[in-house]
């Protein structure tokens, strides 16, 4: 099973949408799923559903951090590439889904306002493109993850 059909699935299950994403990268990262689901849990709904960056593009980018970002502080050159690669993850996204905040994404989608969650129905699935986010966000983070050199060890 690929990551873009992990991330669904995951999603079908009820993990919110960052989780679905962050969680389907478990077996790369070796990290268990309750500690990846807990990590992301707060970036589901564009951040706690306010609806800013998408949380598909969050679960991402944390994934993308923990397997391929820096961790010294003191070196400018790891920052500059990893934030090229943030960058360039985003311009992926955006091409193929037209932005990456949340908002814009579910233009045209009638959601309920504030934090509670929607519950998970057949309607809820098919008003809205999430379930193809999720796998859109996957798949073009294990597509950049095989283009990037393997972190030194």
């Amino acid at each position: 099973m690929d990551h873009a059909e992990r991330a669904r699935k995951l999603f079908l299950e009820g993990y919110n949408c960052s989780q679905a994403v962050f969680c389907a990268f478990c077996g790369d990262m070796g990290m268990d799923i309750e500690t990846a689901a807990r990590l992301s849990s707060s970036f589901g709904g564009g951040m706690g559903r306010l609806r800013e960056v998408c949380g598909t593009v969050s679960g991402a980018l944390l994934a993308l951090g923990y397997l391929r970002g820096y961790s010294d502080p003191k070196d400018p050159g790891a920052k500059a590439e990893h934030y090229k690669n943030v960058r360039e993850f985003a311009a992926r996204f955006t091409e193929q889904n037209g932005s990456i905040v949340c908002r814009e994404l579910l233009k045209g989608v009638e959601t309920s306002p504030g934090g509670v969650p929607e519950e998970r129905t057949p309607e809820f699935y098919a008003k809205r493109p999430c379930l193809r986010l999720v796998g859109d966000a996957a798949a073009i983070l294990e597509e950049m993850l095989g283009e990037l050199p393997a972190p030194e060890k």
